[in-house]
């Protein structure tokens, strides 16, 4: 699969951003190292990484050794719960920058919507913005609550907001939020584990498209200009999560797959943190 048949979306300062890439959580050390060389050698162009996974200083060496020229590769990370508020964020910043050592940061996200943090925070990832520190900035795991609240606080617009979401955990009011004020939603967990994949629903798609279970979800997404970032350490899954430009859902199946909610959630729910 050649790397300019990879889908993209314009984020709404006008830069754009690969539709899928790779999650790194919970990887470390060569795993981490070997999983981002991997990817970004199938074709891969969007890493997602966070100052919360430790694992920054090893995601910077895999795309050194992937030899993939830097201005190709989309990174993103992401602040920290615990070095959350104004000055904190900027120290933040810099410690992330040294880790990754790739001369610049592509996007940095608010990770996880703190109280009494929110505000302070984003003040300073929009001076980071607006000072040319970083490309692209945006927030995550920001249900409407949060997403309604910023608006008394920014001055700049997120590009992306970044939040588990998959066909079992269908988000449609943040979804349409995201749409009408052109913040591209970017899903993680879009697999939920792989816990759905005996879904008779998602096998028989699977069939139809003779394409795995995973392939159909992530396929799903890009399709609706969804951002994802299906987390892999294993080669062969990397390869396979890949694999999804060479067909199309049907628009009747892309609908019946936005029906599939069971508000299936696997990691915690943001809404205890308002």
């Amino acid at each position: 699969m050649a790397v300019k048949d990879q889908l993209y979306t314009q984020l709404n300062n006008g830069n754009t951003i690969p539709l899928l890439g790779l999650g790194v959580y919970d990887m470390h050390n060569d795993e981490a190292i070997n999983a981002v060389e991997c990817a970004l050698q199938t074709g891969y162009r969007l890493i997602d990484t966070a100052a919360m996974y430790e694992n920054e200083k090893q995601i910077g060496e895999g795309i050194r050794r992937s030899g993939i020229t830097r201005n190709e590769i989309f990174v993103t990370t992401k602040v920290n719960n615990t070095d959350q508020g104004y000055d904190e964020t900027l120290k933040a910043f810099d410690k992330s920058s040294s880790l990754l050592d790739i001369d610049y940061i592509d996007m940095y996200l608010i990770h996880w919507p703190i109280k009494g943090k929110r505000e302070q925070t984003w003040k300073a990832i929009e001076y980071l913005y607006q000072n040319g520190y970083v490309k692209n900035i945006g927030v995550a795991n920001y249900l409407l609550p949060f997403l309604k609240e910023m608006q008394d606080y920014s001055s700049v617009v997120p590009s992306i907001n970044q939040m588990e979401f998959s066909p079992y955990l269908f988000m449609d009011k943040e979804l349409n939020y995201c749409q009408e004020h052109r913040i591209v939603l970017q899903a993680y967990t879009p697999l939920v584990r792989g816990e759905k994949f005996t879904d008779p629903k998602l096998k028989t798609l699977a069939e139809k498209y003779n394409k795995t279970p995973a392939q159909i979800i992530l396929r799903w997404a890009v399709q609706q200009g969804i951002s994802t970032i299906p987390k892999s350490s294993n080669p062969i899954r990397i390869k396979e999560n890949f694999n999804i430009f060479d067909f199309e859902i049907s628009s009747d199946d892309i609908h019946q797959m936005n029906h599939w909610n069971e508000n299936h959630r696997i990691v915690d729910d943001p809404m205890t943190m308002f």
